[in-house]
């Protein structure tokens, strides 16, 4: 009965083609809506997700800041910063052994600063930047020519550095391998100073930034540098006011950010004056983003929600109108034997059938639109199955709310009255 029904709902939608078409825009248009904000939603998330990931969503992040009053507001008068009150390598190295086997270690970073190096007519784009061992294995850096910075330069602070394979093939026309001993000379402050390039590294371009235009030589690069050699030269940057934790695998990164808010300011900063440690998690941060993405995500479903809700008036009004041009035809079938049921449910399922169709045409749009968007916003993202499936149940569903009406009028009419309609 329920195929037969629906090789009649068929025939019956395409003796009226474009009626039916405009029947389903509605339901079209709020499926390919949901579809698209679904699509694009999960590639925002994943590519935030990425982005995370890269910076270390078990990272936690210290930095220095001037102490709050009772109500939690900075002091304006608050006095000059000495030496003494910025974090040292003494400190670092007690809260590593304090809290060994909670962390990985701490990220040190210190930029000396963005400049333009230039060879005659061939100039590249870097950003001089002091790492320590944690900090530059958390850059993940894949290493294609030369070597990495070892323990003597990280100790002793010594003059090298690692350029990136877009600095080679701007400066050296991309041969590594002429590189690798020469020197990179740069002006920091009033002061000159020259690195002898070590290694090459492969430039990743960061997750979440998006391209925009011109040559390789106008890319910004980073070129490494042990952080105490960056410490030692830039006079204007060398006190570590702002440093990174890696917290292990399996702790928790907000219980640790608050025991090590504890620790700093409870012993190593209680007796400051001006000045304490500011310490937050990365993944708190995270959840904080993910929860806004979600939000507005909701707040877009809701609005392609109300399309589908005008679609669905739409399928009631045509049945309605399909009732009313067929009365005749329900007559005969009631004097041949059909009963109210069979009526309701033929009904029903032309009802079921558009909403149907509509829903899967809405969704291979909206499939098209969201990876489009997608695509521009350089994200990847596709929406779950169980959110392509609950689509089509729900247009199935729309289709046997709406078209319940029409089709109990219909199953109402009485035979001999029908028969009589002109």
């Amino acid at each position: 009965m329920v195929l037969e029904n629906i090789k009649l709902a068929l025939t019956a939608l395409a003796a009226n083609k474009l009626r039916t078409l405009l029947t389903m825009l509605g339901i079209i248009i709020g499926i390919a809506s949901v579809i698209a904000i679904m699509t694009v939603g999960n590639a925002m998330n994943n590519n935030m997700q990425d982005s995370m990931n890269d910076l270390g969503i078990n990272n936690v992040t210290v930095f220095l800041t001037t102490k709050t009053d009772d109500n939690n507001e900075s002091s304006y008068n608050v006095r000059k910063i000495k030496d003494s009150d910025y974090f040292s390598l003494e400190l670092l190295n007690e809260l590593k052994e304090k809290y060994k086997g909670k962390i990985d270690g701490v990220s040190l970073k210190q930029e000396i600063g963005s400049m333009k190096v230039k060879d005659k007519k061939k100039y590249a784009n870097i950003t001089l930047l002091g790492v320590n061992r944690t900090a530059f294995n958390q850059s993940k850096v894949k290493i294609m020519a030369g070597r990495s910075l070892n323990s003597d330069d990280y100790v002793n602070a010594t003059n090298v550095v690692l350029v990136s394979d877009k600095y080679v093939d701007s400066i050296y026309d991309g041969d590594t391998e002429s590189a690798l001993g020469k020197p990179l000379e740069v002006v920091i402050g009033n002061n000159y100073y020259t690195y002898t390039i070590v290694g090459v590294y492969e430039y990743q371009e960061k997750t979440g930034m998006f391209s925009v235009g011109g040559s390789v030589k106008d890319i910004q690069t980073e070129a490494y540098v042990p952080v105490l050699t960056a410490m030692h030269q830039n006079k204007d940057n060398k006190h570590i006011e702002e440093f990174e934790v890696v917290v292990s695998a399996g702790e928790d990164p907000d219980a640790t950010a608050e025991e090590l808010r504890e620790w700093l300011n409870g012993v190593k900063y209680k007796n400051n004056d001006a000045y304490e440690a500011y310490v937050y998690s990365l993944k708190a941060e995270a959840e904080q983003v993910q929860g806004m993405l979600n939000t507005l995500r909701f707040a877009f479903m809701g609005i392609g929600a109300i399309s589908l809700l005008v679609g669905g008036i739409g399928v009631m009004n045509i049945m309605i109108v399909s009732v009313t041009e067929r009365t005749r035809e329900i007559g005969t079938r009631k004097a041949l034997g059909a009963t109210n049921g069979y009526i309701r449910l033929q009904f029903i399922t032309e009802a079921v059938v558009v909403c149907a169709l509509g829903g899967i045409i809405g969704i291979i749009l909206g499939l098209g639109m969201g990876i489009g968007v997608s695509s521009l916003l350089q994200c990847k993202g596709m929406p779950s199955v169980s959110g392509i499936v609950g689509c089509v149940l729900f247009s199935m569903a729309f289709g046997v709310f709406f078209g319940y009406y029409p089709a109990n009028k219909a199953a109402k009419l009485n035979p001999i009255e029908a028969l009589r309609y002109e």
